[in-house]
């Protein structure tokens, strides 16, 4: 994988020469971030908590093949149907069968990463399938043709007035709306654009946060409530997830929820915690009549039995990209994956494989915050590092940096070698630095110093100082 010319590397420099992106990016730095911790340091038995769920989860995933089971026997007693589907291609096909089943020409859809995952969106409007995202952020990307750039908030990288001139293309604005109007106005207009929607949709597509084992249901967690219209107005709903979302009990469900939202949006609670049961019995007055699960494994069940298995544990908060500096300066889009951030920089190259996402888990300074920030605990770190070693034994770095790493690996394995290189490098750096006290450029290394001056170094070396200091 060389670095330098990799996609991800012209993504990042796009993204750091990006003034609206990264007016946007405030956003997570001076907001989320802050929202999290109070609402943590608010609960004091926040780490009971935590240790609480990792075990819940540790447990379902030992036996997840028989949680699964127990899931679909009681969704099918409820009068709905689960679909195993090994690749994402099998979820489009299963998905599409499915509407065409119920001769549907509108689908209206909740926010979905794994729906995401499979491209199910291009998929479906291939086919002729008018399709409309309704959670706010993801219909301003789907406006916009992009990717969600946040697993939480796909249109973070959005300033108002952005969504502002985009609404004026796609729609035109209502009641003198513009750019300059506040942000409660432009929400009123999507609200009043998605209603049409939710009233003529023949399907709703959604995910779940949660499938519960013991009885078929399903929880849906959002702040907008279009989760909820998405599952009851139309007349066929289909949920879509992974195959890692179950929990044994109801009563599982209660320290997820709790860290889930604390750790997402600094809430203590979100304003829709829905749960569902399959298609509508008889006397309900809302509600599918036709009731379908898709699971999606696309790659799972091997991580189940790799050293990977903890990532399954992964709520999809995004406390990990809140609290991620890289993730900070450059934004989503730069990682060209549908997951970004820590969790992307693993779950991407283990979903769709190191040649493709090689460059991802070099894009972390492993400085910690992700596993510390993370409700589950995911040893995030430990996993960029595993995938680095992967990437460097099957030679898929450049061979530029293998040489590289390869001198220094010499060097540092031999002391009177290696001090020597660091009394010459110290000495070649203060000639760089010119009239400056900063450098500005590093030789073989302008990854590095292009977009940062270093600070010069000491005139000596470490172990020449602390020799001098010991006498």
């Amino acid at each position: 994988m060389d670095m330098t010319d990799s996609l991800f590397t012209q993504q990042v420099t796009a993204a750091l020469t990006d003034t609206a992106l990264q007016t946007a990016l405030k956003n997570v730095k001076n907001g989320l971030t802050a929202k999290r911790h109070a609402a943590v340091t608010a609960l004091p038995e926040y780490e009971r908590i935590r240790r609480q769920a990792v075990r819940i989860k540790n447990k379902t995933l030992d036996q997840l093949d028989t949680y699964l089971l127990e899931y679909e026997k009681h969704v099918t007693a409820h009068g709905g149907r689960v679909h195993w589907a090994e690749t994402p291609e099998a979820a489009c096909e299963i998905i599409e069968g499915i509407c065409r089943d119920a001769k549907a020409e509108h689908i209206v859809k909740g926010k979905s990463m794994v729906t995401e995952e499979i491209h199910l969106n291009a998929h479906l409007e291939k086919q002729g399938y008018e399709v409309t995202e309704t959670d706010l952020g993801e219909y301003i990307i789907q406006l916009a043709e992009e990717t969600p750039s946040h697993i939480i908030a796909p249109a973070i990288h959005k300033t108002k007035e952005q969504v502002a001139r985009l609404f004026g293309e796609k729609h035109k604005l209502l009641d003198g709306v513009t750019e300059h109007s506040p942000r409660v106005d432009l929400v009123a207009e999507a609200r009043r654009m998605l209603r049409q929607k939710f009233l003529a949709a023949d399907v709703g597509i959604t995910g779940a946060n949660f499938l519960i084992a013991e009885s078929g249901q399903h929880v849906l967690v959002t702040n907008e409530g279009n989760g909820d219209l998405c599952s009851l107005l139309p007349d066929t709903h289909i949920v879509v997830s992974g195959i890692e979302k179950v929990l044994p009990t109801r009563q599982d469900v209660g320290p997820f929820l709790r860290l889930l939202t604390r750790s997402a949006v600094g809430q203590h609670i979100s304003n829709y915690v829905s749960f569902f049961s399959g298609p509508k019995k008889p006397g309900d007055r809302d509600g599918p009549s036709d009731f379908h699960v898709v699971l999606v494994d696309n790659g799972r069940s091997q991580m189940l039995n790799s050293e990977f298995k903890s990532m399954l544990r992964c709520v999809r908060c995004g406390a990990c990209l809140n609290h991620c500096p890289v993730y900070g300066a450059i934004g989503g889009h730069a990682y060209h994956s549908v997951y970004s951030g820590p969790m992307g920089a693993v779950f991407s190259p283990l979903l769709e494989g190191l040649k493709k996402h090689g460059d991802l888990p070099n894009a972390c300074t492993l400085n910690g915050r992700c596993q510390v920030a993370c409700p589950m605990d995911i040893p995030l770190p430990d996993m960029i590092r595993q995938l680095r070693h992967q990437a460097w034994s099957h030679t898929l770095n450049s061979r530029a940096s293998r040489w590289g790493l390869g001198c220094w690996a010499f060097i540092t394995r031999h002391p009177g070698i290696y001090r020597l290189f660091v009394k010459l490098a110290i000495r070649l750096l203060a000639v760089l630095k010119g009239r400056s006290h900063y450098i500005k450029y590093v030789p073989f290394g302008q990854s590095w110093s292009a977009r940062r001056d270093f600070p010069l170094p000491e005139t000596s070396t470490f172990m020449e100082q602390w020799k001098k200091k010991k006498g």
